[in-house]
């Protein structure tokens, strides 16, 4: 998470969305940088809510852009799937190592104890302000960039560009119609927000 104190502007950074190429962008205009563990750096946005948000209005912050990048729902799944084939995590219980893609996805849909591999959070969860409400002022998809880039680059007054980092191996990644439309009723918020975010032009 980052805080923009002069440009009013509060990034949230969802795990798999490019956070950290748009967190080195914005390092050099950000007044606050949680770079700590995954659950201080990708805090939640009800977290925000609960503990930073009524410190920075007790300071007389107001008018905060809070926003976000969301990723098509299978295709996070999918850099996950291929960030954990890395050859580093070999033999660990994190690592979908010889696991097909729809296999890690059944796995991901489990009710209870799911593998190791496959226990991850969900991107409509952490941008939630309630069990099935997604509230931020402003969500960008992954797959529209040049959008975001724009709106930064409008509102902090400086070319922001963005460059590349956290590359994943290439894997196969074909999810089944069948196992798709499983994932779409068990996880209906990813998809329709995803939907709900405005396109350019």
């Amino acid at each position: 998470m980052m805080i923009l104190w002069k440009e009013r502007l509060i990034f949230l950074a969802v795990p798999k969305t490019g956070s950290t190429a748009i967190e080195q962008a914005l390092a050099p205009y950000a007044a606050i940088s949680f770079q700590g563990p995954p659950q201080i750096k990708h805090m939640t946005h009800q977290r925000f809510n609960r503990f930073i948000r009524p410190y920075l209005e007790k300071e007389g912050v107001e008018d905060l852009t809070l926003f976000a990048v969301m990723r098509e729902p299978v295709s996070w799944l999918g850099s996950w799937y291929r960030y954990r084939q890395r050859p580093d995590l070999e033999g660990h219980p994190n690592s979908t190592a010889g696991i097909s893609f729809n296999s890690f996805v059944t796995a991901y849909m489990m009710e209870g104890e799911r593998p190791e591999y496959a226990r991850l959070g969900s991107q409509a969860r952490q941008l939630s302000v309630s069990r099935n409400k997604v509230g931020m002022d402003l969500l960008f998809r992954y797959e529209d960039m040049p959008q975001l880039c724009d709106f930064l680059t409008e509102r902090i007054g400086k070319k922001i560009e963005l460059a590349p980092h956290n590359i994943s191996p290439r894997a196969e990644l074909e999810l089944s119609p069948r196992i798709r439309s499983r994932l779409m009723l068990k996880h209906p918020l990813e998809f329709e927000t995803y939907e709900s975010i405005r396109r350019p032009g």
